[in-house]
């Protein structure tokens, strides 16, 4: 029984094991399982995803698993080939997986397992109001009524009334490709967060307190430590104007979100390509800063952030006097290097979709500037982004 929706998932890189699905086998087998639409929905979803941001993609491949159901029977397990079983198991496995799969036995045990939990419905039911079959008051089959049914064949032979909640799709902000919201940027910028002790001892030290009191034979001997703070300092730079007009509202809610995350943030606005000035107020934009003070005032520790595309004339980067604005007597890749040069830890988040980047020359250009730590405005993208401001070796992968 859905075990070719169990290899769906996995199909789609929906991580999800054995134990689970046998564990969702087992509940709809039991008074957990096989009450209403809504329930069935929420214990698979409760039992297979483990992680909020797979929450979409779950939703997605349940509708288009229940759209392609053709059967208005239940999957007899008997009349389904042992050596099938093994086959498609062993092939989708990894080795981790097999390793786990014969710590619980071996395929003989899986297989039993589910015969035992599948031995209640081992052929089709023609009416009642609990199985799934066909007419009946059950919410799972098909030609049947039910306020809440779940339809599990093409044809709408019954009450019309078939309920797929999981076409609403509420966790759709949290899918691993979508952009982000403020809410979910500040989440993903918690991961940068670089806590360290200091000030005024004022917050209980708990382990430090059980210590000393047993030492000192149970007289309590309390412990203080100055409490945690996130000491993580960062220098934001957004490229403005032309082509970044169409992202203005996802930059302001990530420039939202990091003033919210980050209490030492430091922000400057360029256009396409860093020169030999910067400024902080566009509507003030004649009152520059000169890069070399940046430079000079904020030193290594600042974890560096470009937000921008990267889409500009390749010259505008590599050639002196390229500039679009004014002529500028350095190459903007020089004034590029000098940052890389003063900042170890540094990132450039780019607001276009990883799949256009191979069509633009300057994305390329920047991308093998910064040793391709690139990312793209999404939640798996800033994520990642995060990490490798923690450590630079990490680079954007899009799995």
């Amino acid at each position: 029984m859905f075990l070719d929706f169990f290899f769906l998932l996995r199909q789609h890189a929906l991580p999800v094991t054995l134990p689970e699905y046998l564990t969702l086998l087992e509940a709809l087998t039991s008074e957990a399982g096989g009450v209403s639409v809504d329930e069935f929905y929420y214990l698979s979803k409760t039992t297979l995803v483990k992680h909020e941001q797979h929450l979409d993609l779950f939703d997605r491949l349940f509708s288009e698993y229940i759209a392609g159901k053709e059967s208005e029977s239940v999957p007899v397990l008997t009349d389904v080939p042992p050596d099938w079983l093994a086959n498609a198991l062993l092939q989708d496995l990894s080795d981790e997986e097999k390793a786990a799969l014969l710590a619980m036995g071996g395929l003989d045990a899986l297989w039993e397992r589910l015969r035992e939990l599948l031995d209640k419905q081992d052929k089709r039911h023609e009416g009642g109001n609990r199985w799934i079959g066909t007419g009946g008051t059950s919410p799972f089959g098909a030609m049947g009524y039910n306020p809440e049914g779940f339809r599990m064949s093409g044809d709408a032979k019954g009450n019309k009334t078939a309920v797929k909640i999981w076409e609403q799709r509420d966790y759709r902000n949290l899918d691993d490709d979508l952009e982000l919201n403020t809410r979910n940027m500040k989440m993903a910028l918690r991961r940068l967060r670089i806590l360290t002790r200091d000030g005024l001892d004022d917050e209980l030290d708990i382990d430090g307190t059980i210590e000393e009191t047993s030492r000192k034979g149970g007289i309590l001997d309390i412990q203080m430590q100055p409490s945690r703070q996130n000491r993580v300092k960062v220098l934001m730079l957004f490229d403005v104007g032309g082509s970044m007009d169409e992202h203005i509202e996802l930059c302001s809610q990530l420039f939202s979100a990091a003033r919210y995350q980050f209490k030492r943030l430091e922000f400057l606005y360029f256009h396409n390509c860093v020169y030999e000035t910067l400024w902080r107020d566009n509507d003030r934009r004649h009152n520059r800063i000169s890069t070399w003070e940046v430079l000079h005032k904020y030193n290594k520790e600042y974890k560096v952030i470009f937000v921008g595309d990267a889409s500009m004339a390749p010259y505008e980067i590599t050639t002196a006097k390229g500039s679009i604005e004014h002529y500028n007597e350095e190459a903007g890749i020089v004034w590029l290097n000098r940052f890389k040069q003063q900042y170890p830890h540094l990132v450039w988040l780019n607001p276009t979709a990883p799949g256009y980047w191979k069509y633009t020359g300057s994305i390329k250009l920047i991308q093998d500037w910064c040793d391709d730590r690139m990312f793209p405005l999404t939640i798996n993208g800033l994520t990642q982004a995060m990490k490798s401001l923690k450590n630079p070796k990490v680079r954007y992968s899009a799995d």
